[in-house]
């Protein structure tokens, strides 16, 4: 029995020797012959370093890229790892800094605690991929230096500008609203498209997590990486912009201040969205050094080239109100569209001529008004409409109009999915009570109403609405940028799909379409005319108190098959029929054939490339 205990305490000692024995081993191996374990055992931190995805990249409707990613870098830099004896000289030339600027990025007040001697913080950011090509061979010179990559945005056709946008970095607010976003030195979108599609085009972060000794040096990953999760890019998004149709824009807007809307109206895509004067949008993006200065230069300019006049400027829409009055009045059965009402130069009051027209022969139908833009027929067509309850309940009449004009967008946003949309300005009855300060305001007194003056105030874009309204005979589709997503299922939005209806009969609409399509054979709008292709329009020139007065049109084409509708703004340049008209013409030849044919319609093009409408700026 004693002999089975003494056996047994020696299998234990000798278990336990040998158990010593093992960890005595593995501990050797870790401490002296394994140099990574050695390492990570002095590591006293864990860095985290931020891995940004790439935005995601902008199309055309036909696969042609707008906007597009350009590789930039920023050198970050670990205080206790410089090396006291580099040569800060060749380090400066490299990276063609001064050494003012070394010192003062170099130099941090260490008991601020965004800063830290042993983490890695910004140098230099934004340095391009070929002055960082060439620092990169030099890199192994210059320890406690490293390069962390980001993306700057690139224009590969410098082209769309205002609807494009740009970039910049976060300020404080966005930081703190959006911590789990955002962090100071971020990129976000700051107008256009980058800021309307922030969310899609941003991408989600990733990091990676570093263990760093006491002075900064990396020891090992975090984990062995476990813990690590890679950047996701952001989505890259269809646009129903045309480039071709929106660069050709462009081009014709030259030298003139204004706006183009194009949509085709089966579906709202907005083809191009034209604001003059425009700038290159390379001027703007985050890796030129002159950003600050080209920016500031941009909102100095008198021609304000940052204003968005598609869909900000707030203008009269003149005569182009004359078809959307004429269905309401049929609608409302306030005029008989067979009624001959013939014009003597003008509307007139106990016999004065109050409101003038242009000479054209009489007019048999609400037609023939809309093709010779009679400003007599319109007054009339107007004050019948608001004295339909009434002369002394002109507030009634003004309302029910009122309620046809917000259908058809008047007043109001229509939903773009873009930044910056003006609402313009529809009167009210309300309004005009506390105008007039209780007095019995009558139609006549608010007569310039009729033909689409006075306080009325439409966008670029309502105005593109409105004809596309026409050319669908009573409904349209909010317009929008956006088709679609192209490596992902998702959908627009509802709205950008679902047909808005106006409330006006169908046969109405013909009609009016009689006249636009009249107007632009044998009347106002000549100058818009293309022998096969059958377009309807409209002029307008919207008086402007502070100079010669705007050109407008806005069309559709082709008659009975609608593929594209627009509106042309070109301020200070006269009647509709000068400038607007053409322009649009030259848009809807461009889009449907592809080029301008013959030359008649090349001479036109000629005179319109060669306009310049820029106003005087000198003292």
């Amino acid at each position: 029995m004693a002999n089975q205990h003494v056996s047994r305490k020696i299998y234990i000692q000798l278990l336990i020797l040998l158990a010593g024995l093992v960890l005595i081993g593995k501990a050797f191996h870790l401490q002296v012959l394994d140099r990574k374990s050695r390492k990570q055992a002095d590591a006293v931190a864990i860095d985290k370093y931020t891995l940004y995805p790439s935005r995601g990249l902008v199309y055309d409707r036909d696969g042609e890229l707008l906007i597009s990613n350009r590789p930039m870098y920023d050198l970050l830099v670990t205080y206790n790892r410089l090396d006291p004896a580099m040569d800060t000289t060749k380090l400066c030339e490299l990276l063609e800094i001064d050494r003012t600027f070394f010192e003062e990025n170099i130099e941090k007040d260490w008991r601020d605690p965004r800063f830290s001697r042993s983490i890695p913080f910004v140098f230099l950011s934004k340095i391009s991929a070929d002055r960082f090509a060439e620092f990169q061979e030099s890199l192994y010179q210059f320890p406690g230096f490293e390069i962390q990559k980001r993306n700057a945005r690139d224009y590969p056709h410098q082209t769309g500008s205002h609807l494009l946008g740009f970039i910049r970095e976060v300020n404080k607010n966005e930081v703190d609203e959006n911590p789990e976003i955002y962090s100071p030195g971020d990129y976000i979108g700051a107008s256009g498209l980058e800021l309307a599609y922030e969310g899609a085009l941003r991408g989600v972060k990733g990091a990676s997590y570093i263990l760093k000794d006491n002075i900064g040096r990396a020891v090992a990953p975090f984990l062995a990486g476990t813990q690590d999760r890679p950047p996701e890019s952001g989505d890259d998004l269809i646009a129903s912009i045309d480039l071709d149709l929106q660069a050709y824009g462009e081009q014709l807007m030259q030298n003139k201040i204004g706006g183009i809307v194009a949509i085709e109206p089966a579906t709202g895509e907005i083809l191009a969205m034209v604001s003059t004067p425009t700038y290159n949008p390379l001027d703007l993006t985050i890796n030129n050094n002159n950003r600050g200065k080209a920016y500031q230069a941009l909102s100095e300019d008198p021609n304000k080239p940052l204003f968005n006049r598609a869909i900000m400027a707030q203008y009269p829409p003149g005569s182009l109100f004359k078809p959307i009055l004429a269905l309401v009045a049929m609608e409302e059965e306030t005029i008989d569209p067979d009624r001959t009402l013939p014009c003597y130069g003008g509307w007139a009051y106990n016999g004065k001529i109050l409101l003038g027209c242009h000479g054209h022969p009489t007019c048999r139908n609400i037609s023939d008004a809309i093709q010779f833009s009679c400003n007599n027929y319109f007054v009339n067509v107007f004050r019948q409409t608001v004295d339909q309850y009434g002369f002394n309940n002109p507030g009634r009449g003004l309302d029910t109009l009122n309620a046809y004009l917000n259908r058809f967008g008047m007043g109001r946003q229509l939903g773009i999915d873009f930044p910056g949309e003006k609402a313009g300005n529809v009167p009210t009855s309300d309004y005009f009570e506390q105008w007039y300060e209780g007095q019995r305001w009558n139609s006549i007194w608010i007569r310039s109403l009729g033909i689409g003056q006075g306080e009325y105030l439409t966008t670029n874009l309502q105005l593109a609405n409105m004809a596309a309204i026409i050319a669908n005979r009573g409904y349209y589709i909010t317009p929008h940028l956006i088709k679609g997503y192209r490596f992902n299922t998702q959908s627009i939005a509802p709205k950008y799909t679902e047909p808005q209806q106006v409330g006006i009969a169908p046969e109405h609409f013909e009609r009016v379409i009689d006249g636009m399509e009249g107007a632009v054979r044998y009347g106002t709008a000549r100058s818009a005319f293309i022998p096969d292709i059958a377009i309807c329009g409209k002029t307008g020139t919207a008086e402007n108190p502070f100079g010669e007065d705007h050109s407008i049109f806005f069309c559709f084409a082709p008659k009975d098959d609608p593929q594209i509708a627009v509106v042309v703004y070109v301020e200070n340049s006269g009647f509709g029929g000068t400038y607007a008209a053409p322009i649009a013409s030259l848009m809807i030849e461009k889009y449907l054939v592809g080029e301008i044919r013959g030359p008649a319609r090349e001479w036109l093009e000629r005179r319109i490339l060669n306009a310049n409408l820029m106003p005087d700026q000198t003292p």
